[in-house]
């Protein structure tokens, strides 16, 4: 079928592009270095949030929102024009194919770092795992991430349909990204937030699939919250080369996470619907367009 070959044609591509490879390497490295530097101080819903932060935050939606702009834009309107028109591949097939090839890719390289790590961390006996995870938290907050980032690729499809310029298309994600979130994370909306969802991600890592009674579900106390904040503060400070004040810290990041009524469905439909149609408008705009 035409869509599996121009899937695994450009699942090559994209193995063997150094972008990838070194965003591999590079979170494989940040992860253990985020578990080694807090494996007898954080409890593991916490840790396992501070590990979700750099693909929910920063810095990984770059290479995310970089990998998604390029397959429809003007550098490969020529060959992508000949390969339509000559063979037996229509605009759609092409389009969610290269959509579905990043899809897989990006999941892929996520859940080969994360899933081993996080197996680690549930079944090592650490001094700081008196706080247990449940085995429905753990595929929430997996999933949960794995949606946004699935968003975000569409997000950057959309815009590089659109603008037909990698550079720029960039350019205008990050100019827009990081201001709305950071107006929704002020109303704490886990749902349309990223930054209120990995703020919201110890809540739902404690959560049973099922409420067995009112009041017993667990949420992070407030020495938790702290840690989490620090290092999140370190961690940015350290990637903008900030030096570090001698001062004590409050917790800013984590202030008023209260996320006791945390639902995982809003979540589902607050990225879901949004990704669906970033999808759907960016295969009108390039079945409209003349090649």
């Amino acid at each position: 079928m035409p869509f599996l070959a121009i899937l695994q044609h450009d699942l090559r591509t994209l193995v063997a592009s150094w972008l990838v490879r070194l965003w591999l390497a590079a979170s494989a490295l940040l992860t253990l270095i985020l578990t080694l530097s807090h494996w007898n101080d954080f409890s593991t819903p916490v840790l396992i949030a501070s590990l979700l932060f750099p693909y929910l935050v920063f810095p990984w939606f770059l290479v995310v929102m970089v990998l998604g702009v390029g397959p429809v834009s003007a550098t490969r309107a020529e060959s992508l024009a000949d390969g339509i028109l000559s063979r037996p591949v229509t605009r759609y097939e092409y389009l969610l194919a290269s959509w579905s090839s990043r899809v897989v890719l990006v999941l892929g390289a996520y859940l080969l770092v994360l899933l081993p790590t996080i197996a680690l961390l549930v079944l090592a006996n650490r001094p700081a795992a008196g706080d247990a995870v449940t085995a429905y938290g753990v595929l929430g907050a997996l999933g949960a991430t794995a949606l946004v980032m699935i968003f975000q690729v569409s997000l950057a499809f959309l815009l590089g349909t659109v603008l037909q310029k990698p550079l720029l298309a960039v350019v205008v994600l990050i100019f827009i990204w990081y201001p709305i979130n950071g107006v929704l994370s002020v109303f704490s909306l886990e749902e349309f937030s990223p930054i209120s969802l990995n703020q919201a991600l110890p809540t739902l890592l404690r959560q049973p699939w099922r409420e067995v009674e009112e009041g017993s579900q667990q949420t992070a106390t407030d020495e938790e919250l702290a840690a989490l904040s620090r290092q999140a503060a370190h961690f940015l400070k350290v990637l903008s080369g900030v030096p570090e004040q001698p001062v004590e810290q409050k917790p800013t990041f984590f202030d008023h996470a209260e996320y006791a009524d945390f639902s995982l469905a809003r979540v589902l439909l607050g990225y879901g619907i949004p990704t669906l149609a970033a999808v759907g408008l960016a295969t009108l705009c390039f079945c409209c367009r003349d090649l």
